[in-house]
């Protein structure tokens, strides 16, 4: 099967992507580490999706590494502090340059792993400026020449909102994904921005949320 490299992060999106790209190519996850206050408790929900999910074409992850404290100072990401609250705009949750860091160890680690695609669980209603059609395509031939290389970014799931994944893959452990961005004892805050637009798509999707929130 042909090889793709899909950034996982323990999230509903990219594990979504994970198990859809599983029925056609093999599929190596990738987390980077990036100094985040959520990070441990997402791995953890990572291999709790991937365990579940018990795929031949899913290889063992690889966690990679891009510490951005020294980028992002005390910004709330990092300190885990005034994380945006459930009735803040997605504006106040956007992390700079982070799909650019993303995309760029993913393209280096395929440059010596003969992988040349990479999937993203961007969906349609992101919108931020590193997750567009146009970033992709133009950043896949930077990255295609500066490694000598061919990098195919891929967004497949570009055409979802969140409610319409979770109606199409609620035969999934959904619940075994984590989109929370102050995590507490290993389970969703339930007062955060990401956990309150997670219950709003479940409800717009008639889909039961079996995800545990602690607020």
């Amino acid at each position: 099967m042909e090889k793709i490299s899909v950034l996982a992060s323990g999230g509903l999106d990219s594990s979504v992507l994970i198990a859809k790209s599983a029925t056609d190519f093999q599929v190596h996850p990738i987390y980077v580490r990036c100094g985040f206050a959520w990070e441990d408790v997402e791995l953890q929900f990572l291999q709790f999706f991937l365990d579940a999910l018990n795929s031949r074409h899913v290889m063992p992850t690889t966690v990679l590494s891009a510490p951005t404290a020294v980028l992002y100072g005390d910004h709330w990401s990092v300190s885990g502090a005034r994380v945006p609250a459930a009735d803040e705009p997605d504006e106040n949750t956007y992390l700079p340059g982070r799909n650019i860091l993303l995309i760029s160890l993913a393209a280096i680690w395929g440059s010596t792993h003969s992988v040349s695609r990479i999937a993203i669980g961007s969906l349609g209603s992101n919108p931020f400026p590193d997750a567009t059609p146009g970033f992709f395509a133009s950043f896949a031939r930077s990255l295609s020449m500066g490694l000598r290389h061919d990098v195919l970014i891929e967004a497949p799931l570009s055409s979802f909102h969140k409610e319409d994944l979770i109606k199409e893959f609620k035969d999934l452990p959904l619940e075994l994904t984590l989109t929370c961005m102050a995590p507490r004892d290993g389970q969703h805050c339930g007062r955060c921005n990401k956990c309150f637009e997670r219950q709003q798509a479940f409800h717009k999707a008639g889909v039961i949320d079996r995800t545990i929130y602690l607020g």
